[in-house]
Parts: structure tokens; sequence; C-alpha cells
């Protein structure tokens, strides 16, 4: 095994002022910075992206490979990446995409008209935009990885990694406008960009930043945009019925109104039925989906003398406080919980005469994972369990919203029979949207119907459950729209491999470190829904998790550079046995620990595959021949392992463990011979 540096690549290398390891450290932690900045940003924008975030992922994925392949190709630094993000900044703001404010109704699958220009001409722009504008930052990476010595150039691409999000999540806490992500994408293009201080140099850098700033800080004032860790929000004053409301979007989407609790029953009915089905008016309520405060102001006009508000954006909640002319969130009967709702649910000892969840649509995706909402696991069989274990005796247990499919109304029903054991009442308001009212007693003298539910209809699907969360996925397939457009991407990403890095042979000799990043991002995302599972759908819990996959790969690496580990075939094997125990570890035993205990048992399973994951690569990766090649080539099966995470749809994320293994099987199969000596 070589552990010695190579001599350094290029001549603009050689005279850049900082040296080869802060530098390093910080183009790895720009290039981190840069891909977050650019999912949070253009799903703001591009209302397509609230549904489809991964389609930046994948696109950085294939920036970042293509930029460790280009490595040794060219020696002109890559002023390309300023340019491209300057011009995508523009395209987005010259025409976004967001709900046509006169359609009534909630978003689902971007099924309500839209402005701006249409998903097949927008995405594809924003994603070839994408893997351009990393590619530039990964290349600064790759050119500092031959002039150290393999693990340690890997070290401080993690330590770099952990700084980018550590920075990310502190400006997400801080809301954070744009324009603070373009001054730092500025400041880090000027210093990683410029080695030599000429003029020409200046221009390429400084021009396109300036812009690039500039717009940010116009969409700034302009828009006069709250930014939460999760959204854009808007907010606009109008008159309805002689009424003035406070109008809610976020990212471009009509999402909330905060109305005066008496207007609001007036105006819609649902509003009022779950304190209509009860048989005894509600003392204590769980309010799940608090939001604006509209809600919370209805339990308090229906006599509660307890409401406990759980709402998982704090920058709604603070809107709630702010702009609801009831001022709900004052009254002392009122506790605010600034939490994801199955969590709450999962921690709290206090039992509730009603308990319900009101219109819970995030309208937005978990990071990192391509197919679960921020609501998922509310909706699940194994959640309303739960809700029916936090009812007092003769409590009730009540959901609304406009769900616009008739099945899907019968599917949230059937879950719910299933998790009482006995027919909810269902209230269809409207057949417009599907407006429903869907409440269950914990027994059924609890619960006062209006007519007794017929049952779902046939063909409804069973319900949604922890593995596979999706409710609005009628059957277990991959929509076909899916399919086609992750096809498209892998085609687009076969051309773009062969043109920037010449021809596949280059990669052959590193076909298992391929497959090994296919089969770490499927590790990641099952990872990644654990967590999300077992501790909330919130971006700190998502910004931990992926903050403590990279220490422990860290890790992997620190132990692999200091001790004399196994063979390859016996850290395959520990490899193998850690993913047999995460299959064999249900998340019912999980949520059933205290929370301390939960904390350490799930951060046994899911993160002892991944450091001997990272064991196995790091030994590999400190053998291979070249070192940037080898590296893209893992990338890239970093991103052919976004696409394969659809099947979750299919089998479940549980079953993306089987899928891993096999991967990791072919790349034991693919292992060079003289790999599996000792090392």
């Amino acid at each position: 095994m070589t552990l010695q540096a190579q001599k350094p690549v290029t001549d603009g290398e050689r005279e850049h002022w900082l040296a080869v390891r802060p530098r390093l450290v910080l183009a790895s932690a720009f290039m981190l910075f840069l891909e977050l900045a650019l999912i949070r940003w253009t799903g703001s924008n591009i209302v397509h992206l609230s549904y489809f975030t991964n389609f930046v992922l994948l696109g950085s994925f294939l920036g970042i490979g293509l930029g460790f392949l280009r490595v040794g190709r060219s020696r002109r630094q890559p002023y390309y990446s300023p340019i491209v993000l300057a011009v995508l900044v523009i395209v987005v703001l010259t025409f976004p995409v967001t709900v046509d404010r006169n359609t009534e109704g909630v978003l689902y699958w971007t099924s309500l008209s839209t402005s701006g220009p249409p998903a097949w001409l927008i995405l594809p722009v924003i994603f070839c935009a994408a893997a351009l504008i990393l590619m530039g930052p990964a290349e600064l990476v790759g050119r500092c990885f031959p002039e150290l010595p393999r693990l340690e150039a890997y070290r401080y691409d993690l330590i770099g990694s952990l700084t980018g999000i550590a920075a990310f999540t502190a400006l997400s806490f801080l809301s954070a406008p744009p324009v603070f992500w373009g001054l730092i994408a500025a400041v880090c293009y000027g210093v990683l960009l410029l080695p030599r201080p000429r003029v020409l140099y200046a221009a390429l850098v400084s021009v396109p930043s300036l812009v690039v700033v500039g717009l940010l800080l116009a969409e700034t004032l302009t828009a006069g945009a709250i930014w939460s860790p999760y959204y854009k929000v808007t907010t606009r004053q109008l008159q309805q019925l002689g009424v003035l409301v406070t109008d809610i979007a976020v990212n471009g989407i009509p999402h909330q109104q905060a109305v005066p609790a008496a207007v609001r029953l007036q105006w819609e009915r649902q509003y009022g039925l779950p304190y209509e089905r009860t048989t005894k008016p509600p003392k204590d309520v769980l309010i799940v989906g608090a939001g604006s405060g509209t809600d919370v102001a209805i339990a308090l006009s229906k006599g509660a003398s307890h409401v406990d508000a759980v709402e998982i954006d704090p920058k709604l909640r603070e809107l709630g406080g702010s702009v609801h002319p009831d001022k709900p969130y004052d009254d002392p009967r009122v506790t605010t919980h600034v939490t994801d709702g199955r969590a709450f649910l999962e921690r709290t000892g206090r039992k509730y005469d009603l308990i319900l969840f009101a219109l819970p649509d995030s309208l937005t995706l978990v990071s990192g994972a391509s197919s679960l909402r921020l609501e998922s696991y509310l909706f699940t069989e194994e959640a309303m369990k739960a809700a029916r274990a936090h009812l007092k005796p003769g409590g009730t247990f009540s959901m609304y919203n406009y769900y616009r499919e008739s099945w899907l109304v019968d599917r949230l029903a059937s879950t719910m029979q299933s998790a009482f054991g006995h027919k909810p009442c269902v209230d269809v308001v409207s057949t417009a949207g599907q407006q429903a009212v869907i409440t269950a007693g914990l027994t059924p003298p609890a619960q006062r119907c209006a007519s007794e539910w017929p049952g779902a209809a046939p063909g409804t699907p069973r319900p949604a459950n922890d593995d596979r969360p999706f409710l609005y996925l009628k059957d277990a397939t991959i929509p076909p729209i899916y399919i086609i457009t992750l096809g498209l991407i892998l085609i687009v990403s076969l051309l773009a491999v062969r043109v920037v890095a010449g021809p596949y042979k280059r990669m052959r000799p590193y076909a298992d470190l391929f497959l090994l990043g296919v089969a770490f991002m499927l590790l990641e995302t099952k990872s990644v829904t654990g967590f999300a599972l077992l501790f909330g759908t919130t971006w700190v819990v998502n910004a931990i998790v992926f903050a403590g996959v990279l220490v422990a790969v860290l890790c992997a690496v620190e132990v692999t550079r200091r001790f004399r580990m196994p063979p390859l075939p016996v850290m395959y094997g520990v490899l193998l046995a850690g993913l047999l125990l995460a299959w064999l570890v249900p998340n019912e035993w999980l949520l059933s620990l205290p929370l301390p205990l939960r904390a350490v048992a799930a951060v046994t399973v899911a993160f002892l595959p991944i450091f001997a994951a990272n064991v196995v690569f790091a030994k590999r990766f400190a053998d291979t021949a070249d070192a940037t090649t080898s590296f893209g080539a893992n990338l890239l099966g970093a991103m052919v392992g976004g696409c394969l995470e659809y099947v979750a749809l299919v089998i479940g994320y549980k079953g993306l463990l089987i899928v891993a293994a096999v991967l990791y099987l072919g790349a034991l199969a693919l292992l060079p011979r003289k790999s599996t000596a000792v090392v």
C-alpha cells in the first residue's frame, strides 16, 4: 500500500497563495455548503422542486464526480462555476414557478396550475446547472488530493464537509436570507479561484459573484420573505368577504390563512366537525399542525382548558403569534411545541380528550430522502395507534384536509379503523377537492357519527406503515414520471462522464468503488429516514444525522490511518453483519425505549455498518493508483444510489438494506486480488 504524496498536478496549484491543507478544507466546506444552499434556494422558487429535492442533489453528485474526474485534464481554474451560478440565479428569479393564487385547494404533487416554465423545461436546466456549478469546487478539492497521502486528503475533505454543514446549519438557525449564502459563495470563490492577482482572473470571479449577491439581496428586500429552516415564507393581507385575513404562502404555494376563529367556523364547516363528533366537550386538546393559530383559536373558543400546539416550523409559529387576529398563542391555556408531531406523540406522557391533525401538509420533502415528506410518519397505522394510546377515556382523534382523491379518504379511514378497531366517522364536506373530516373515538360510544361510513371502496390501498410511509402513492410502484426522469438523468450522466473524463476504461479498475458509492447512498438514506422516524423529521435532526454520518466516516478514516485493520474480506464480513443487525432490529422496539437509550441504540444500529463500510472504502482507496479517478468513480456511484433509492417506494426503506447488501457483495466480488491480502 502506497501512502506517499504525489507531485502537484498544475502550475496554478503550485502558485496558489493558500497552503494545500487549509485550501482543501475550505474547498470541501464550500462544496457542501454550496450544494445545501442550491437545494434550499432553488426549491423555494421552483415549486416542482418541493417534491423533487433530490433532483438538485443528483445534479450535485454528478458535478462533484465530474470535477474529480476532470483533475489532470485541464490546467485552467474552473471559472465557469461562478458564471453558471450567476446564470442560474438570473433564470430562476426571472422565471420562478409558483402556484396560481387564484386556484382553490391544497397542492399535491404539483397538480394545481402553476406559473412559469413547465417542469420538463426548467428541471433539466436546474439539473445541468447544479452539475456545472458543483463541478468547479469539486475540481478544486480534487487538485489537492494528489498533493497529500490518500487518507490524509480524505480526512481533510471530511473535516471541510463537516464545516460546511455546520455553517449552513448555523445560518438556518439564524433564519439568514439567501443573500448571506451568496456572500459566503463570493468570498470562497475569491479565495479559491485567485491564485495570482490578475485583473482578468479577478473579473471572471468578481463580476458573477456581484451579480449573485445583488440579485439575492434584491430578492430579500423586495419579496419581504421570512426564511425558515424549511421554507421561504411570504405573507400578504387581503380582504375576503369583508374580513381582513393574512394569507401565508411557502415556497410560492398558498399554505395557510390567519383568520378569526368565528369567521373560519362560519366559512368552512370542517373546522367545527371534530367537536361535533365528540360525545363530551374536550378540555385537554392536542393540535398537530398548529401553524398560524386558527385551529388553536377554535379549540379555545370551544372551551378547551389546555391546548398543546405542535408546529414543526418555528417561523410559522412566530407568524401565528404576530399576525393572527385572535392572538391564540398569547393565551395562558396554550403551550407550544416546535417539533415534529409524530416525535411529540412518541415522547409525551400526557393524555387528551381530543387529538387533532389539522391540515398537516408540509408541501416539502425531508432533505436527503427522495420520497419522505415532513408529515409522512403522521399518517401511518403505527402513528394512529400512538395517537390512540394518548387519548383519555371517552377521547377522540380527528383529522381533516383537502384530500383531493376519494381513495385517499378511504385509505385514511381504513387506517384509522385498523388502529382503533372500529369504523370511524367520515364526513365528506365537499367533493370538490375531497374536503373531509375523519374522526374516531377511543371506543365506538365515544364518537357521534352523522351516518355510518360504508367502508373503503374496492381497490383502496392498504394502510401506510412506518416502513412504507407513502400515503399519496396509491400502488406499490415507481411512478412513470420518476422512471422516465431518472432514466434521462442516467443517460445524461453517462454522456457527461464520457465528454469530461474521457474513455470509461479509466474507471474500470475502480468498479468496486463505484458500487461502494451506490450502496453507501442507500445506507445513508436508510439512516436519514430511520432517525426521522425515531426522533422527528425536523431540520435539526436531519442536520445532526448528516453530521453524524460524516463523523462516522471520519472515525473510520482515522482508525484506518492509525491502526492495522483486518483484511478487506474480513471487514466486508463485519459490514454485512452490521446490515443484518440493522435488518433484525425492529423500529417498534427502538420506539419503545426511553429517549436516551433509544439514541444510543439507534446510533449503534445505524452507524455500525456505516463505520465498517468506510473502513472498507478507506483501505481500498488508500491502495488505488489514481486518487482522483477512484474518488470520482465512488461519487458517481453515490449519484446512481440517489436514483436507486426510489425502489423504496416498492420494497420499503428496510428493503434498501437488502439492496445495499447485494451491492456490497458485488463490490467484494470485483475487488482486485492484491487488495484481499493483509494490508
